[in-house]
């Protein structure tokens, strides 16, 4: 129970949902740009993480392919895993498509994955416009608008797959992190799959992570095993996928920082939802605080610095994501809470005291540090604490407890 207690009054203190004044509850908003590549108004769909009121932060940016269909999943995944601490708050930017076998193919072709033609696919072979469009109008247009921090993640499904690899392997500085669900890595008789096997041996992606699901498209009763050595165009999706799988695999002292499943029990419809979980915490591995900064906190005994062990984690993430990410004010405010009241005033004190140097314009931080001097019963600190957090901002709650301590009314 005790290894369990500090992580679950953390999921506690960021465990609050938010309802639109007309008490209805809102996902994000919808926003527009107009495209000069693409020659129309494109609709995206914007989520901004609660956190995002307070104008002094910065937030990774996940670009969602396919967001008509996949905004409301990654949306609720992401809000979930960052109120505990397993990935950051993200900005999420839904893309919903217009003409999609056009902007998500990234050459033009006429065939199916059976050989078969159809002119279903003559819009096809936009997607090197498509990318101008995200690259030189859409990132700007966010940028400009929205709190976003210098660290970028692209999501995307079937075609949407293969426009994350033509993105990965074409324009490899774009993003920071690839999620590819299912990807139609078939498409103009593997056309990127072949560039793919040149490109992942002699081109170097460091400080990329990519991640990979492969859903279960094969006829009942075979296996991966059967399926490669198949030769109908039935399999001709999943062995490609496969095939793609190989060549990153062999190819690891190229830098990218790479993963993938295979969901036997999922198909290509069902494997998007399974696979963005597994990516996100694939990608954000390095994020959540380690479980042996916990147990320091909670040893009687264990005399380490209780600021210590946040303060390198946090330089440790801020490593993997390219800016400064400092430990959550509230976070900190909560554990400070708990180790006041359990006997261990001196860990406490050294959590206020982080807090204060990393947000030394925070009213709550000091608010927080007159409640423990006056549960110390130290009087004089106490004052100057509440004194110090009215300065920053007037509050009538502070501004109740400081009057109390003066005998004020």
């Amino acid at each position: 129970m005790k290894r369990l207690l500090l992580p679950f009054l953390a999921l506690l203190l960021f465990s609050c949902h938010h309802t639109a004044p007309n008490n209805s509850i809102e996902i994000g908003k919808i926003d527009s740009v107009y495209s000069k590549s693409l020659a129309e108004e494109r609709k995206i769909f914007v989520y901004l993480p609660a956190a995002a009121k307070d104008t002094s932060k910065r937030f990774p940016v996940l670009y969602l392919l396919d967001g008509d269909d996949h905004f409301a999943s990654v949306s609720g995944i992401v809000k979930y895993f960052a109120e505990r601490s397993v990935c950051p708050d993200m900005i999420i930017i839904g893309i919903p498509n217009t003409d999609r076998t056009r902007d998500l193919t990234p050459t033009r072709s006429l065939l199916y994955p059976d050989g078969s033609k159809s002119d279903d696919l003559k819009s096809s072979g936009g997607g090197e416009k498509f990318v101008s469009f995200i690259k030189n109008e859409l990132m700007p247009h966010v940028d400009s608008l929205y709190p976003v921090a210098p660290y970028k993640l692209l999501i995307g499904h079937s075609f949407g797959g293969l426009t994350v690899m033509n993105i990965l392997i074409n324009h490899p500085n774009l993003f920071n992190a690839y999620i590819a669900v299912d990807p139609s890595m078939w498409w103009d008789k593997q056309k990127l799959l072949n560039q793919a096997r040149q490109v992942f041996t002699q081109q170097k992606f460091a400080g990329k992570s990519f991640y990979m699901g492969i859903a279960n498209t094969m006829p009942s009763g075979m296996d991966t095993l059967q399926v490669r050595i198949d030769t109908t165009g039935t399999t001709f999706h999943i062995r490609s996928i496969l095939q793609l799988k190989d060549i990153l695999l062999h190819n690891k002292s190229n830098g990218l920082n790479f993963n993938y499943a295979y969901y036997k029990n999922d198909d290509h419809g069902s494997s998007p939802l399974i696979t963005e979980y597994d990516g996100l915490r694939f990608i954000f591995s390095y994020y959540k605080t380690p479980q042996l900064v916990f147990d320091q906190l909670l040893d009687k005994n264990n005399h380490t610095d209780a600021a210590k062990g946040f303060t390198e984690h946090y330089l440790e993430v801020s490593k993997n994501l390219g800016y400064t990410v400092l430990p959550p004010e509230d976070q900190i405010n909560g554990y400070v809470g708990f180790l006041a009241g359990s006997g261990q005033p001196q860990k406490a004190l050294q959590l206020l005291n982080l807090n204060i140097k990393n947000y030394p314009k925070s009213a709550d931080v000091f608010d927080s540090l007159g409640d423990f001097y006056k549960a110390q019963k130290d009087k004089t600190k106490a004052v100057a604490a509440y004194e110090k957090a009215l300065l920053l901002k007037e509050t009538a709650e502070t501004r109740k407890k400081l009057n109390e301590l003066q005998g004020k009314k």
